[in-house]
């Protein structure tokens, strides 16, 4: 079981980071008051309910309880529990700035400004910080930039859900995939459809596979995709995306899109690739 605290500033991002864990097969759970952290672990850690990566956001709506928050902490280690806690803060100036473009007030901020409840809440979360594995100023950073620095940090420890292609195949004549980063038309191979024998089948059958995927064209459209996408995944990882959706499409989804996504997710799976592969026609 791995867990990560997420802690820090209100307005520094911990809402992106709880996201950014989701997207790398975290467990999450925003505002969970630090005294039912011991209850919880041992829910989780039953057969029934067990979870083996949690992303926790604690942070100054605890209240009272957050003073205690050391102790609980500490209770993880003298169960061998594996974790990390992540500390994000930035400039009062940022956020400050931020508080004014979204027209919300400060947690603390009853009876104060928005400026003197981040002054409070910096000297109350101050050992919380001060025991934190890692600390990020956002002040100047992107949301994608946040991302990818929490992504490299669990690569680097190992936690990391590994990147993902979905290879789907669709028929036109339903409609386009909306989830699809990528569409390719494969309506340009010719259609088994009007064969004798392999109306009734689909291009998970051999017989339509070796048709679809056994001319020139097909081969060279083939690795063409393969070359595309490997030398662009990089650039989706480092932007923060957990998946890149591919989907091709023929008529009516049952032939040629079929076989095509089958033989692209074959090619991928025998890189080392982890790929899902899906037919939303069958």
């Amino acid at each position: 079981m791995h867990i990560v605290i997420i802690s820090g500033l209100s307005g520094a991002g911990k809402s992106l980071a709880a996201r950014a864990f989701e997207d790398m097969g975290y467990y999450c759970i925003d505002n969970l008051p630090p005294p039912l952290i011991k209850d919880f672990i041992s829910l989780i850690k039953g057969d029934k309910h067990r979870l083996e990566k949690v992303a926790l956001v604690i942070d100054i709506r605890g209240g009272d309880f957050l003073d205690d928050f050391v102790m609980y902490a500490n209770a993880l280690d003298k169960r061998n529990i594996d974790h990390k806690l992540i500390f994000l803060e930035a400039s009062k100036l940022a956020l400050l700035r931020r508080y004014a473009e979204t027209r919300r007030q400060h947690p603390l901020a009853a009876g104060k400004t928005n400026g003197e409840a981040i002054d409070e809440e910096i000297l109350r979360l101050a050992p919380i910080k001060e025991m934190s594995d890692l600390i990020i100023d956002t002040s100047g950073l992107k949301n994608t930039e946040l991302t990818g620095i929490l992504r490299e940090y669990i690569q680097e420890s190992g936690q990391a859900k590994p990147f993902r292609f979905i290879v789907s195949s669709f028929g036109y004549k339903y409609g386009l995939p909306t989830e699809a980063d990528f569409i390719f038309d494969v309506r340009f191979i010719p259609n088994p459809f009007y064969l004798p024998g392999m109306r009734d089948l689909t291009g998970k059958d051999a017989a339509v596979a070796e048709f679809v995927m056994g001319n020139q064209e097909s081969r060279y459209f083939e690795s063409e995709v393969i070359m595309m996408i490997e030398r662009l995944k990089p650039s989706f990882i480092r932007e923060g995306k957990p998946s890149v959706n591919i989907a091709f499409g023929c008529t009516g989804g049952q032939h040629r899109s079929v076989a095509v996504a089958i033989a692209i997710a074959e090619r991928l799976r025998g890189r080392g690739e982890n790929v899902t592969l899906r037919h939303r026609e069958i």
